[in-house]
């Protein structure tokens, strides 16, 4: 919340000190620092501080006058955030026009969308998940938060009117938006399925408006301007007590809590905006330490650019990461990008975002009308014509990119060095394809929109293991070869890509994977496989690439098999927000059921970053062969103890 330009708001420093830490927390989140798990709470920050400032705008113009000015309400909306993020959504899609065109048939839809602020509904309607897309990632991952901010800019507004009109006593009011606040948090409870994508309540407007509600319902009942800055010494201290247990409180559940626990969903995203009004409630407040605290220069100069530094995190968090890293973060390359992230929001404020504030473009519209005309032609000051003809260059180039003209290399095969397991790389989304009983995958993709197109797989497609293919400096990838026969292994794509490895390493192996399968489809699988008498003695399961589980469906799984005399988990080595929580269920349920042995496949694929494919997920032959001899492997050891 930068300064306002209208006398009658109260510039309040501690918000936009509120801000840099949700900001800040957001992106510590999407560089997966391991205590900012939870830092994707950030954005429910964000939801419940606009709900306040909008509120407390309208509410306060409602008070002085008895009605609120919509159209300058939009258009004042429209000048702070629409400029810069049109910008923003130009030069990223021209950047990746120019320097990385395979990635533009992700982000078309997101690009178009994102402008016109339904974004996080063409996510809900096309199945997109916030938390499980694979290969090359939408430049536009985060702006579906705008769209729902946008949404409630549009609506809420003519709801505040009408209540102030009808229901006129302010109690009621509160008690309407509480209400409706409390319906929203109870729609993402019941919509939310455990152990299931949580994407489509993530990023409905239904089920995280009460965000901005429990803001909206603040700025009713606390109002910035009645705010008495004179307290005593015991209610000052009484005051800054809540709002620094309340901020403690938001750091905990940004360290320990993680999207994937039902807690979040069933309550906890509810109890942290209950919290953020807390905080915002005390750090409003003039009288309060807190406030100054929050309100301290570094933390307010990165507030008042949160807007541009939320724009652009996520564009430059993608272009500059490496597809494929099993090192784990990069320390340098963290600060650089944070770095490089502060520095355009810095640009887009200085340049973009505060000279709209003050009039820029009233000016320029101004500028334009006293063009002058010399010999029956427009002459331009020199400034003027350079920005024209820039700006035609970047809109020419963003039309190429959107409109399909320039040309997006196909898809080759990423299976293919050594030339002896599979010919074309098949683009699809993971839960459209199936494998046939000869291993032949088939591709649904031709018909899904642009930004599902996105999420590649590359699949085993038939023919023989490649004998040819090195161990890559991994370490001994040479087996004896041994009967595979009471050995049945059931899992997901990465099963898929060592098929023909573990044929040849455990010859009578049966073998069940399928693409996009997630742990609570395995149990029809196993009991499928039980019936047909096609598990007997050891069962090994893949799976937790597309997806977390909880304790309970992997436990549920594992009972559904009994009597097998021996189980094999593996764990997953999968850039996204889930491994940590997969790998800990796998660790502690191998630890303590009977019979059963843990493969560290995150840890054996440490540092080996041609073992994957450029979705970082799914396994070149070198990485099929190596995943392929840890089965084996495990399987000689065990027969070892047996005997």
């Amino acid at each position: 919340m930068p300064k306002p330009l209208n006398s009658n708001v109260r510039y309040m420093a501690g918000l936009d000190g509120l801000r840099a830490i949700a900001v800040l927390a957001v992106i510590g989140y999407h560089l997966n620092l391991s205590f900012m798990q939870g830092g994707f709470l950030g954005v429910s920050i964000f939801f419940v501080l606009s709900g306040y400032l909008i509120t407390n705008i309208i509410s306060s113009e409602w008070e002085r006058s008895g009605k609120v000015d919509l159209k300058n309400f939009w258009l004042r909306r429209m000048r702070r955030l629409f400029p810069a993020l049109f910008i923003m959504v130009v030069l990223v899609v021209c950047y990746v026009t120019l320097f990385d065109p395979g990635r533009l048939t992700s982000i078309k839809g997101d690009a178009i969308t994102s402008i016109l602020y339904i974004n996080n509904w063409w996510l809900i309607l096309h199945k997109v998940s916030y938390f499980a897309k694979f290969g090359p990632p939408s430049t536009f991952g985060n702006l579906w938060s705008l769209a729902v901010e946008g949404q409630f800019y549009l609506i809420w507004p003519l709801v505040l009117i009408i209540s102030f009109k009808y229901l006129k006593k302010k109690r009621y009011i509160v008690f309407l938006t509480l209400l409706l606040a409390i319906a929203s948090a109870l729609a993402m409870g019941m919509l939310y399925e455990p152990g299931m994508d949580p994407s489509r309540v993530y990023y409905g407007t239904d089920t995280r408006v009460f965000g901005l509600l429990l803001g909206s319902a603040l700025a009713l009942i606390l109002p910035s301007d009645k705010l008495s800055s004179n307290m005593s010494r015991n209610k000052r201290l009484i005051l800054d007590a809540i709002g620094f247990l309340s901020l403690l409180s938001i750091f905990i559940m940004f360290i320990y809590v993680n999207q994937y626990d039902t807690f979040v969903y069933r309550g906890g995203m509810f109890l942290l905006s209950v919290i953020a009004a807390v905080t915002i409630a005390v750090s409003a407040h003039s009288s309060s330490f807190l406030g100054k605290a929050l309100g301290c220069f570094p933390l307010r100069w990165l507030g008042a650019r949160s807007y541009g530094v939320y724009l652009w995190y996520f564009p430059v968090l993608i272009l500059t990461t490496p597809p494929v890293n099993t090192e784990g973060i990069n320390p340098i390359r963290a600060v650089l990008q944070i770095f490089l992230i502060i520095l355009i929001s810095a640009l887009s404020w200085r340049y973009v975002e505060d000279p709209i504030r003050h009039g820029a473009l009233k000016r320029i519209m101004q500028d334009i009308k006293t063009l002058k005309l010399k010999n029956g032609k427009i002459v331009l000051p020199i400034k003027t014509f350079m920005l024209v003809i820039v700006s035609t260059v970047i809109i020419g180039i963003f039309v190429v990119g959107m409109s399909g003209i320039m040309p997006v290399a196909a898809s080759t095969s990423l299976n293919s060095s050594g030339g002896g397991n599979g010919t074309n790389v098949s683009s699809s989304y993971v839960g459209n394809s199936d494998v046939t009983s000869d291993g032949i995958v088939q591709d649904y993709s031709y018909n899904l929109p642009d930004n599902r197109r996105d999420i590649k797989y590359y699949p085993y497609k038939g023919g023989k293991a490649d004998s040819s293919v090195a161990s890559n400096d991994s370490g001994q990838t040479d087996v004896k070869i041994q009967d595979g026969k009471g050995i049945t292994i059931i899992g997901d794509s990465i099963l898929i890509d060592a098929k023909p490895y573990l044929e040849e390493m455990l010859p009578g192996i049966t073998i069940d994977g399928k693409v996009g399968r997630q742990m609570y489809q395995a149990k029809d699988v196993v009991k499928s496989l039980k019936s047909k008498g096609e598990i007997s003695d050891t069962l090994i399961v893949e799976l937790g690439t597309n997806g977390p589980f909880t304790e309970d469906q992997l436990l549920s799984l594992l009972k559904a098999a009994e009597p097998v005399k021996h189980i094999i988990l593996v764990n997953v080595r999968v850039p996204r927000p889930w491994e940590s929580v997969v790998n800990k269920t796998l660790n502690k349920v191998s630890s303590e059921y009977p019979h059963t042995t843990l493969i560290d496949w995150y840890k054996a694929s440490y540092g080996h970053d041609s073992f994957f494919s450029p979705d970082a997920v799914h396994l070149e032959p070198s990485g099929a062969k190596y995943f392929a001899s840890l089965i084996a492997k495990t399987i000689e050891d065990n027969n070892t103890v047996k005997n």
